[in-house]
Protein backbone atom coordinates (compact mmCIF):
# COMPACT_ATOMS: atom_id res chain seq x y z
CA UNK A 1 0.00 0.00 0.00
CA UNK A 2 1.47 3.84 -0.92
CA UNK A 3 0.85 6.67 0.78
CA UNK A 4 1.58 9.92 -1.17
CA UNK A 5 2.19 13.09 0.68
CA UNK A 6 1.31 16.60 -1.24
CA UNK A 7 -1.39 14.74 -3.30
CA UNK A 8 -4.11 16.93 -3.99
CA UNK A 9 -2.17 18.26 -7.24
CA UNK A 10 0.94 18.46 -9.07
CA UNK A 11 3.41 15.99 -9.01
CA UNK A 12 2.12 14.37 -5.63
CA UNK A 13 -1.37 13.70 -7.78
CA UNK A 14 0.60 12.42 -10.57
CA UNK A 15 2.68 10.21 -8.53
CA UNK A 16 -0.75 8.90 -7.06
CA UNK A 17 -2.62 8.19 -10.03
CA UNK A 18 0.52 6.43 -11.68
CA UNK A 19 0.71 4.02 -8.06
CA UNK A 20 -2.64 3.41 -8.52
CA UNK A 21 -2.89 2.64 -12.54
CA UNK A 22 0.20 0.07 -11.59
CA UNK A 23 -1.90 -1.77 -8.70
CA UNK A 24 -1.06 0.33 -5.85
CA UNK A 25 -3.55 0.56 -3.05
CA UNK A 26 -3.20 4.34 -2.53
CA UNK A 27 -3.66 6.59 0.09
CA UNK A 28 -3.03 10.24 -1.55
CA UNK A 29 -2.91 12.60 1.23
CA UNK A 30 -2.99 16.43 1.43
CA UNK A 31 -5.37 19.72 2.61
CA UNK A 32 -7.77 19.94 -0.32
CA UNK A 33 -10.44 17.63 0.13
CA UNK A 34 -12.60 18.91 -2.86
CA UNK A 35 -12.82 21.46 -5.91
CA UNK A 36 -12.93 24.68 -4.49
CA UNK A 37 -11.46 24.03 -1.35
CA UNK A 38 -7.54 25.43 -2.12
CA UNK A 39 -5.86 28.75 -3.27
CA UNK A 40 -4.86 26.48 -6.41
CA UNK A 41 -6.48 24.34 -8.98
CA UNK A 42 -6.42 20.22 -7.70
CA UNK A 43 -7.85 17.96 -4.80
CA UNK A 44 -7.75 15.10 -3.40
CA UNK A 45 -11.81 14.08 -4.86
CA UNK A 46 -10.12 15.08 -8.49
CA UNK A 47 -6.75 12.35 -7.57
CA UNK A 48 -9.22 9.69 -6.13
CA UNK A 49 -11.52 10.01 -9.06
CA UNK A 50 -8.29 10.19 -11.39
CA UNK A 51 -6.90 6.81 -10.13
CA UNK A 52 -10.38 4.94 -10.76
CA UNK A 53 -10.21 6.29 -14.41
CA UNK A 54 -6.63 4.49 -14.60
CA UNK A 55 -8.19 1.69 -13.90
CA UNK A 56 -6.98 1.76 -9.92
CA UNK A 57 -7.89 2.59 -6.28
CA UNK A 58 -7.04 5.59 -4.17
CA UNK A 59 -8.70 7.15 -0.92
CA UNK A 60 -8.40 10.27 -0.04
CA UNK A 61 -7.08 11.44 3.67
CA UNK A 62 -7.50 15.21 4.67
CA UNK A 63 -4.34 15.99 6.66
CA UNK A 64 -1.70 18.54 7.31
CA UNK A 65 1.55 16.37 7.74
CA UNK A 66 2.80 19.85 9.11
CA UNK A 67 1.76 18.85 12.79
CA UNK A 68 3.19 15.17 14.57
CA UNK A 69 -0.39 14.10 15.24
CA UNK A 70 -1.93 15.27 11.82
CA UNK A 71 0.76 12.48 10.63
CA UNK A 72 0.04 9.72 12.93
CA UNK A 73 -3.58 10.28 11.71
CA UNK A 74 -2.62 9.70 8.55
CA UNK A 75 -0.76 6.73 8.66
CA UNK A 76 -3.59 5.11 10.74
CA UNK A 77 -6.35 6.14 7.96
CA UNK A 78 -4.49 4.55 5.24
CA UNK A 79 -3.82 1.79 6.91
CA UNK A 80 -7.38 1.18 8.57
CA UNK A 81 -8.83 1.36 5.40
CA UNK A 82 -6.46 -1.05 3.07
CA UNK A 83 -6.04 -3.14 6.27
CA UNK A 84 -2.56 -3.47 5.86
CA UNK A 85 0.81 -1.46 6.44
CA UNK A 86 2.36 1.36 3.90
CA UNK A 87 5.06 -0.37 2.15
CA UNK A 88 5.21 2.83 -0.48
CA UNK A 89 6.34 6.10 1.30
CA UNK A 90 5.81 8.90 -1.13
CA UNK A 91 7.46 12.18 0.68
CA UNK A 92 5.83 15.04 -1.77
CA UNK A 93 4.55 17.45 0.53
CA UNK A 94 6.44 21.01 1.07
CA UNK A 95 6.00 23.96 2.96
CA UNK A 96 4.84 27.10 1.15
CA UNK A 97 7.91 28.72 -0.50
CA UNK A 98 9.17 32.06 0.63
CA UNK A 99 10.10 33.59 -2.39
CA UNK A 100 10.01 37.50 -0.98
CA UNK A 101 12.50 36.51 1.58
CA UNK A 102 16.52 37.10 0.81
CA UNK A 103 18.80 35.20 3.67
CA UNK A 104 18.94 38.44 5.74
CA UNK A 105 15.09 38.92 6.03
CA UNK A 106 14.02 35.15 6.43
CA UNK A 107 11.48 35.03 9.21
CA UNK A 108 11.11 32.61 11.65
CA UNK A 109 8.16 31.01 11.33
CA UNK A 110 8.63 30.56 7.85
CA UNK A 111 11.70 29.09 8.37
CA UNK A 112 10.36 26.28 10.62
CA UNK A 113 7.30 25.61 8.93
CA UNK A 114 10.09 24.42 6.20
CA UNK A 115 12.11 22.43 8.60
CA UNK A 116 8.48 21.15 9.65
CA UNK A 117 7.23 19.54 6.20
CA UNK A 118 10.06 19.43 3.96
CA UNK A 119 12.73 17.17 6.21
CA UNK A 120 11.02 16.13 9.83
CA UNK A 121 7.88 15.07 8.67
CA UNK A 122 9.65 13.18 6.01
CA UNK A 123 11.89 11.58 8.71
CA UNK A 124 8.71 11.20 11.17
CA UNK A 125 6.31 9.71 8.32
CA UNK A 126 9.52 7.05 7.58
CA UNK A 127 9.61 6.12 11.33
CA UNK A 128 6.21 5.83 11.61
CA UNK A 129 5.66 3.37 8.44
CA UNK A 130 9.16 1.55 8.69
CA UNK A 131 7.62 -1.20 11.20
CA UNK A 132 5.06 -2.03 9.06
CA UNK A 133 7.65 -2.55 5.76
CA UNK A 134 9.90 -4.59 8.51
CA UNK A 135 7.11 -6.84 8.93
CA UNK A 136 5.78 -7.03 5.60
CA UNK A 137 9.61 -8.18 4.42
CA UNK A 138 9.98 -5.02 2.07
CA UNK A 139 9.40 -1.41 1.55
CA UNK A 140 10.52 1.62 -0.74
CA UNK A 141 10.63 5.83 0.53
CA UNK A 142 11.06 8.07 -1.35
CA UNK A 143 11.43 11.51 -0.98
CA UNK A 144 11.13 14.30 -3.65
CA UNK A 145 13.61 16.92 -3.74
CA UNK A 146 14.88 20.17 -6.40
CA UNK A 147 17.78 20.93 -8.16
CA UNK A 148 17.73 24.03 -5.74
CA UNK A 149 19.69 21.72 -3.13
CA UNK A 150 22.76 21.85 -5.47
CA UNK A 151 25.22 24.97 -4.03
CA UNK A 152 25.15 28.12 -5.73
CA UNK A 153 28.75 28.47 -7.28
CA UNK A 154 29.97 31.86 -7.49
CA UNK A 155 31.40 34.84 -7.36
CA UNK A 156 30.94 36.35 -9.56
CA UNK A 157 26.71 35.63 -8.82
CA UNK A 158 23.94 36.61 -11.34
CA UNK A 159 23.34 39.85 -9.19
CA UNK A 160 19.46 38.66 -8.37
CA UNK A 161 18.76 37.08 -4.72
CA UNK A 162 18.18 34.23 -4.05
CA UNK A 163 14.00 34.38 -4.47
CA UNK A 164 13.76 31.91 -1.07
CA UNK A 165 15.52 29.24 -2.70
CA UNK A 166 18.49 29.66 0.17
CA UNK A 167 15.42 28.22 2.51
CA UNK A 168 14.02 25.83 0.31
CA UNK A 169 17.34 24.63 -1.20
CA UNK A 170 18.57 24.37 2.13
CA UNK A 171 15.73 21.97 3.29
CA UNK A 172 16.17 19.59 -0.02
CA UNK A 173 19.81 19.69 0.61
CA UNK A 174 18.76 18.51 3.80
CA UNK A 175 16.66 15.58 2.95
CA UNK A 176 18.83 14.53 0.07
CA UNK A 177 21.60 13.82 2.74
CA UNK A 178 19.23 12.07 5.61
CA UNK A 179 18.06 10.08 1.98
CA UNK A 180 21.97 8.44 1.69
CA UNK A 181 22.08 8.14 5.55
CA UNK A 182 18.91 6.02 6.22
CA UNK A 183 19.50 4.22 3.34
CA UNK A 184 22.96 3.37 4.61
CA UNK A 185 21.42 2.35 8.31
CA UNK A 186 18.28 0.00 6.31
CA UNK A 187 20.68 -1.51 4.21
CA UNK A 188 20.30 -5.18 4.45
CA UNK A 189 16.35 -4.88 5.85
CA UNK A 190 14.84 -4.72 2.46
CA UNK A 191 14.30 -1.04 2.55
CA UNK A 192 15.42 1.21 -0.17
CA UNK A 193 15.33 5.18 0.31
CA UNK A 194 15.90 7.33 -2.55
CA UNK A 195 15.90 10.49 -3.34
CA UNK A 196 14.14 12.13 -6.90
CA UNK A 197 14.67 15.39 -8.25
CA UNK A 198 13.09 16.81 -11.34
CA UNK A 199 16.03 17.44 -13.97
CA UNK A 200 14.15 20.71 -15.41
CA UNK A 201 10.86 22.17 -14.40
CA UNK A 202 7.49 20.67 -14.42
CA UNK A 203 4.84 22.50 -14.65
CA UNK A 204 1.93 22.65 -12.17
CA UNK A 205 -0.65 24.66 -10.73
CA UNK A 206 1.24 26.13 -8.40
CA UNK A 207 4.63 26.00 -9.01
CA UNK A 208 5.52 26.76 -12.72
CA UNK A 209 3.80 28.02 -15.75
CA UNK A 210 4.75 26.85 -19.42
CA UNK A 211 4.82 30.25 -19.69
CA UNK A 212 7.63 31.07 -17.33
CA UNK A 213 10.81 28.97 -18.99
CA UNK A 214 11.81 28.53 -22.48
CA UNK A 215 10.35 24.67 -23.53
CA UNK A 216 14.26 23.22 -22.92
CA UNK A 217 14.04 24.26 -19.01
CA UNK A 218 10.88 22.04 -19.22
CA UNK A 219 9.90 18.31 -18.78
CA UNK A 220 6.66 16.41 -18.27
CA UNK A 221 4.63 15.29 -15.58
CA UNK A 222 5.14 11.73 -17.12
CA UNK A 223 9.42 11.51 -17.14
CA UNK A 224 9.30 12.37 -13.27
CA UNK A 225 6.76 9.87 -12.44
CA UNK A 226 8.48 7.44 -14.66
CA UNK A 227 11.47 7.53 -12.92
CA UNK A 228 9.92 7.77 -9.52
CA UNK A 229 8.26 4.56 -10.24
CA UNK A 230 11.39 2.67 -11.01
CA UNK A 231 12.64 3.76 -7.49
CA UNK A 232 9.60 2.35 -5.91
CA UNK A 233 9.84 -0.77 -7.81
CA UNK A 234 13.38 -1.49 -7.81
CA UNK A 235 15.63 -4.29 -6.08
CA UNK A 236 16.45 -2.55 -2.51
CA UNK A 237 19.58 -4.37 -2.26
CA UNK A 238 21.27 -2.40 -4.96
CA UNK A 239 18.73 0.47 -5.74
CA UNK A 240 18.65 2.62 -2.75
CA UNK A 241 20.70 5.67 -1.51
CA UNK A 242 20.25 7.17 -4.72
CA UNK A 243 20.18 11.04 -5.11
CA UNK A 244 18.94 10.82 -8.93
CA UNK A 245 17.23 13.19 -11.45
CA UNK A 246 14.48 12.26 -13.69
CA UNK A 247 15.76 12.39 -17.00
CA UNK A 248 19.11 11.08 -16.16
CA UNK A 249 17.74 8.72 -14.17
CA UNK A 250 15.53 8.25 -17.01
CA UNK A 251 18.01 7.37 -19.38
CA UNK A 252 20.59 5.35 -16.68
CA UNK A 253 18.03 2.53 -16.07
CA UNK A 254 15.95 2.85 -19.66
CA UNK A 255 12.72 3.60 -18.16
CA UNK A 256 10.06 3.81 -20.24
CA UNK A 257 8.08 6.60 -20.09
CA UNK A 258 4.18 6.25 -19.96
CA UNK A 259 0.70 8.52 -19.69
CA UNK A 260 0.08 8.97 -16.01
CA UNK A 261 -2.40 5.82 -16.88
CA UNK A 262 0.60 3.81 -17.64
CA UNK A 263 -1.65 3.12 -20.93
CA UNK A 264 0.67 4.90 -23.71
CA UNK A 265 4.16 5.44 -24.04
CA UNK A 266 4.99 9.13 -24.27
CA UNK A 267 6.23 10.38 -27.47
CA UNK A 268 9.29 12.13 -27.66
CA UNK A 269 10.34 11.58 -23.89
CA UNK A 270 11.62 8.12 -23.93
CA UNK A 271 15.33 7.18 -22.60
CA UNK A 272 16.77 7.42 -26.65
CA UNK A 273 15.06 10.48 -27.18
CA UNK A 274 16.11 12.57 -24.26
CA UNK A 275 18.91 14.92 -26.06
CA UNK A 276 21.69 14.95 -23.58
CA UNK A 277 22.43 18.46 -22.98
CA UNK A 278 19.24 18.53 -21.04
CA UNK A 279 20.91 16.57 -18.72
CA UNK A 280 22.71 18.51 -15.69
CA UNK A 281 26.29 18.30 -15.40
CA UNK A 282 27.47 17.89 -11.73
CA UNK A 283 30.90 17.17 -10.44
Amino acid sequence: MALVTGASRGIGQGLAVRLAAEGALVAAVGRTAKPGDGSYAGSLAETVDMAAAAGGQAVAVVADIGTAHERRRAVHEAEKHFGRPVTLLVNNAAAPRAFDLRFDGMEEDAFRAAIEVNVWAAWDLARLVIPGMLGDGAGWILNVSSAQATPRVGPPYSGISSGGACLYGGTKAMIDRVTSGAAMDLHGCGIAVNSLAPEAAVVTPHAVSAADLPPDKIEPMETFVSAALALLTGDPGTLTGRIAYSLSLVKELSVEVRSLDGRTLVEGWQPTEIDAKRLLTRS
